[in-house]
């Protein structure tokens, strides 16, 4: 018997005990705050690289249009594309077609969003149309 009141004796004080609250907190709501930062991240990259596809399709539009030396051939074109943005595209990530808007540019990028334990993709797409 004095073995069972010594034992909760002991449960008692460690339930009436506040230190190490805040570390078992912390340990609960750390993994979800960590997600939530990380898919914060991930979506700011998603729209900078839809951005960044807006800008290149653009530029590219523009110089098949205004700069035939630059733009001769649409794989020049499409290095153009690539280069433009600084995000790192691929130049086969981008088309050039002849339209009639005129010079028309479209880019189709697939990426994966970097979110520990969700597995979400998705295609950034974009098309330019400049005059001729």
């Amino acid at each position: 018997m004095q073995n069972h009141s010594k034992l909760m004796q002991l449960v008692r004080s460690l339930a009436k005990s506040r230190s190490g609250n805040a570390v078992v907190e912390l340990a609960f709501i750390a993994p979800a705050m960590l997600m939530f930062i990380l898919g914060i991240m991930a979506v700011g990259r998603v729209l900078w690289l839809q951005s960044a596809l807006d800008y290149s399709v653009v530029e590219a539009a523009r110089c098949l249009s205004n700069s035939p030396t630059t733009c001769a051939s649409p794989s020049q074109t499409q290095s153009f594309a690539a280069s433009e943005s600084g995000a790192g595209f691929a130049a086969s990530v981008f088309t050039v077609t002849s339209a009639s808007c005129g010079n028309k540019v479209t880019a189709s990028y697939p990426m994966t969003l970097d979110i520990p334990y969700v597995n979400l993709s998705t295609t950034l797409t974009s098309q330019a149309c400049y005059p001729t």
